[in-house]
Parts: structure tokens; sequence; C-alpha cells
């Protein structure tokens, strides 16, 4: 019980609607006890002694109650659907608030599909539990408990008779529920691996066909299909296994109600009626126990996708704000980081060695070097994506830590190498990040990245509608959309993160011809393996596995010979040897 425990917060505020359920399940299990006792009235005063004058009040009181019967099990399924649904509304809610505030390092090590099996399924399976599950438990304790009081009053010894195996029953679901909560659970995981393989292989489609890798992927999605199928099979062998023998238990205790009720009737102790109503209620109670391993089915996979969605909100949140978090209206875009030290988890080896450096506003800051020296883990420091292990990084003269966190990203523009389009209009795109954003502002900030032309040549312009991840786009255009998005919140500090790799050399000088408009005024960060892209830069850091090992402008750099030179060399001597050829 742990686990709902933890969950309640997400379903108690709306007990309400769980105990106006739980009122008319009792309406509905008390009315259900009735019609026994009906049927031993009309057996032994009508049909055995003839009072056939109770034919009417027998009838019409038998017609209410189900009148009665009827309205009440509306109510209590209407309000525990409206219990579950609205507890899950908070949960899920919750849970998407709780996926937004997690940092990088987070999704670092995390699967899209896992996620998305959890936020679906999960959800789901805990929510079935809440609308359906808990109060079919209470429905069969009163159910049982009724029942095994009427019971015991028509007659003591044939009770306890027929009750002798009922010990046994219980033994055999609570053996059930060990048994069967680790195998949900684990049907719970191969199901998130499965989904994860979906996710993967729809998005990466294009990169499968292109490299004809699609027997190959048959092959994966096949293994992870064919482990859920046994973990499915192995849950549906525990059902196989206990539910005969609880269902034997149960024929055991009807043979006892016959031979021992029948001498029971034989020798005058017991009425017909009485007896036949025994057979009614004994079946009360055996049918709803059978049914409790059921509910202890939907009880395991309800804690099984609990434990699955606490994992999500159990999560440490590795970014924190402070309470008095600055909320500044505008910064100046001073950046400046003081001997930073990064390494994103304890196995990984250290992202970046002692960085020091100053950005005054305005100024150009330029970062090259190979893949994985730490040019981008520099820019994602600045906006707290990660934080680092020691030094710090200050923003105008303040830590990074100081500020608020979105307050923060508000003033800092980011353009990435794989530029991320939402399945929505160019319009709404260019205007992720400012949703106010005049129409005049838009077109504005898609003319700065060299987009408006293009955009206009869409069959409704700016209306136009993208698929996923902007296909139907180039990786140019779609590079330049993201360009505009950045533009448009006019931001402080502005880093370009690759951000003319996927364009044509044309296309990438019109860029940069109207980003020196776009980047006076505003402290930028370049990162760029094209020298031709840093060449304006006020200042250029060289990186190398975590460490800055030159610095300079692009004069001073050649100048001195080192890595910058060898970088220009190496690209620009392939551009003679094509021009000599």
């Amino acid at each position: 019980m742990e686990t709902f425990k933890k969950l309640q917060q997400y379903y108690w505020p709306f007990k309400k609607y769980f105990f106006g359920s739980l009122f008319f399940v009792i309406i509905v299990t008390a009315i259900t006890v009735v019609y026994p006792i009906i049927l031993q009235q009309t057996i032994d005063n009508v049909v055995l002694d003839g009072e056939y004058g109770l034919i009417p009040y027998l009838a019409i009181g038998f017609f209410l109650l189900m009148i009665i019967k009827g309205i009440a099990n509306f109510s209590q399924q209407y309000l525990g659907d409206l219990f579950g649904v609205t507890s899950v509304y908070k949960l899920r809610d919750g849970l998407y608030k709780k996926l937004q505030r997690l940092s990088f390092t987070y999704y670092d090590n995390a699967r899209t599909g896992d996620l998305m099996s959890r936020l679906t399924m999960d959800v789901e399976g805990f929510k079935f539990f809440l609308a359906a599950g808990l109060k079919e438990f209470v429905r069969i304790v009163l159910l049982i408990v009724i029942s095994l009081s009427v019971m015991f009053y028509y007659s003591v010894p044939l009770a306890l008779v027929t009750m002798a195996a009922m010990p046994f029953l219980a033994v055999v679901v609570r053996r059930f529920d060990k048994k069967v909560h680790p195998a949900f659970r684990k049907v719970r995981k191969t199901l998130g691996r499965l989904n994860t393989r979906i996710q993967e292989n729809v998005s990466g489609i294009n990169t499968v066909k292109s490299l004809s890798k699609e027997n190959f992927e048959i092959d994966r999605f096949t293994t992870n299909n064919k482990e859920y199928r046994e973990v499915n099979i192995k849950t549906s062998n525990l059902w196989a296994k206990y539910f005969p023998f609880m269902e034997f238990i149960g024929n055991f205790c009807m043979v006892a109600l016959l031979i021992f009720g029948g001498y029971l009737v034989i020798n005058d102790s017991l009425s017909l009626g009485e007896l036949v109503a025994f057979f009614s209620l004994v079946s009360y109670i055996l049918g709803p126990l059978m049914y409790l391993g059921f509910i202890v089915n939907q009880f395991s996979q309800a804690k099984a996708a609990g434990e699955r969605l606490l994992e999500i909100l159990e999560a440490d949140e590795d970014i924190h704000e402070k309470e008095d978090a600055i909320i500044p209206d505008s910064i100046k875009g001073h950046v400046s980081f003081e001997n930073v030290t990064l390494q994103y988890t304890e196995d990984d080896d250290v992202a970046l060695k002692n960085i020091t450096f100053d950005a005054p506003p305005g100024k150009i800051i330029g970062l090259i070097g190979a893949t994985g020296s730490g040019k981008t883990s520099i820019t994602q420091l600045m906006t707290r994506f990660y934080e680092p292990q020691s030094g710090q990084v200050l923003i105008d003269g303040k830590p990074s830590s100081d500020y608020n966190i979105k307050a923060l990203r508000s003033h800092i523009g980011f353009v990435l190498q794989e530029s991320f389009l939402f399945s929505t209009s160019i319009r709404d795109n260019i205007a992720y990040g400012n949703p106010t954003a005049e129409m005049d502002d838009i077109i504005a900030a898609a003319k700065g990245a060299q987009a408006h032309d293009f955009i206009m040549e869409m069959p409704q312009g700016y209306d136009t509608m993208l698929g996923e991840r902007g296909m139907g786009l180039s990786g140019g255009q779609k590079q330049r959309i993201a360009i505009a998005r950045a533009i448009l919140i006019d931001p402080s500090i502005l880093v370009l993160d690759d951000a003319t790799s996927a364009v044509d050399m044309e296309t990438e000088f019109k860029i940069q011809k109207a980003l020196k408009k776009v980047m006076q005024g505003r402290t930028t960060f370049i990162i760029a393996h094209r020298i031709s892209s840093l060449k304006h830069a006020d200042e250029i850091l060289v990186l190398d596995d975590g460490a800055i090992v030159e610095r300079g402008t692009h004069e001073q750099l050649l100048d001195n010979g080192g890595p910058y030179q060898r970088i220009y060399d190496i690209q620009y001597q392939d551009k003679k040897a094509i021009m000599t050829n």
C-alpha cells in the first residue's frame, strides 16, 4: 500500500466522488442480498404454505427494489468513473509538469518510448483500479459480510460447515497476489521496451531505409515482441494454475452445503426455502471470493504501474531554484566563466576542465574544436541545463543560480545544430517562444533568417502546416525557421550551435550577412566547424578535450601556429585542392 500512499495527493482530493460511489454500492449490495430472502419467503410461505395473498406484495416489492437498484447502479458507476478520471487527470498533469522540470541529465538516460508508455498505459492501468477495482473490493467485502450474517441467522451449523473451506481459498488468493505482482511489473517493463523500439524505428525510418536495414529492425522488434509475449504467457500460466484450484475449493463448499443442508431439511432443522436461499448466499460469497483474484490482478497491475509512475515523480530535480530567485526585466548579456568544471555523471569523463573566460555585452565569442571537446557544454551551462561541479557561471556579474530559471532562459536564444519543428503552422513554429508576437514581427524575423522567400512560395505561406519534425522541409529550410524563432524572442544572449551546418554555402553567406545585423548589441556565442563562420568573432576559444587550448581573434590565432592554424590549413587546403583540380 506504500505506492498508493505516495500517490495519495492525486486522488484523495476527490474522495467525495469515491465515498459517494461507495454509498450507492452499499445500497446495491444490500438489495442484492435481499433477493435470496424474497426467494426464501416465496418458497416457504407461498409455495409450501399456500399463502398466495403474499404474491402481489412480493412482486411489487421486488419491482421497486429493481428500480432502486438500477438507479443506485448508475450512480455508483458514474461517481466511480468520475473519481478515476478526475484523479488520473491530476496525476497525468503532475507527471507532465514533472517531466518539464527535469533537467537534461534525466533525459540523457531516459527512453522516449518508455516515457510514453508510462504516461499512457501505466496511467490508464492505475485509473482502472481507482475507478473500478477499489470500489469492487469494497463491494465484495460488504457482500461477503452481509451474506454471512444472513446465513448465520438461518443456520449456524450449516454456515460453519459451508465456510470451513474459506480460509484455504483466502490462502490461495494471497499466494496468487505474491506471484502475480512481480509478473505484471515485468509485463509493464517489457511493454515500455517494445514501445521504445517502435518509437525509435518510426523516428529513424529515413536512416533505416537509406541503409536497407528493414530486416535488421524487424528482427530487433521481433526479439522485443517475443519477450513481451513470453512474460504475458508466464502471467497467464499463473491464472491458469490458481483459478481452477479456487474453483475446486468453491465447488467443495457447494457439495458440503448440499449434503449437510439436505440432512437438516430432512430433519426439519432447516426449511426448504432457507436451503435454497443458502445456495444463493453461498454463491454471493464464493463468486466474489474467486473474483477477488481478478481484483488482486487489478491491484497488482495498478501497483506496478504506480511504482513506474513514482520513478518519474520522485526523480531528482538536480537543477534547483532559489526561493528569492531574481526575475530580471532585461539583462545586458555579460557572461563570465570562472574555473568551471563539468562532469555529466560519475561514470563519464570530465566534459569541461577549469574553463575561464569573459564575454562582455555585445561581444561575439566563437567556439571551435573537435566533436566532444566541450563547445556545446559551455552554452548549456549558461542556461542551467546542467550544473557545474565546481566554479561558477556569472550573468551580468551574478551567479546564474541566482536567477529564476524561466526568466533567465527567456533572455537567451538558441539555434541548435538539429533544429526541432512542431507539427503546426510555420507561423506558430516561429512564434513558439513569443506566442503574442505580431505578424509583422514574425515576418521580420523570417526575413532576418532568410526564410521569408521560401515560406511565401509554400501553398499557404505562413499558415502552411508542417508534418512531424518539420517533414516536408529541407534541412536548410528547417534551420532558417529555427533561426527566425530565436530572433523573434529578441534575446540578450544568442547561441548559434552550428546553426548554418545544414545550409549550402550561398544560403550560409546570406544568413551570416543577416545575422551580423541581428548580433549587433547582443552577446553571441557561435559554435562552428567552419572557420568562415568565426572570422568576425571578437574572441575565438579553441577547445580540446574539455579545456581551452587557445584563445584570440582570427588573425592572432593564425599567427600563433597552434591548433587553430592547423584547422585553418586543413579546411583551406581542401578548397585549394578542389580549385586546382
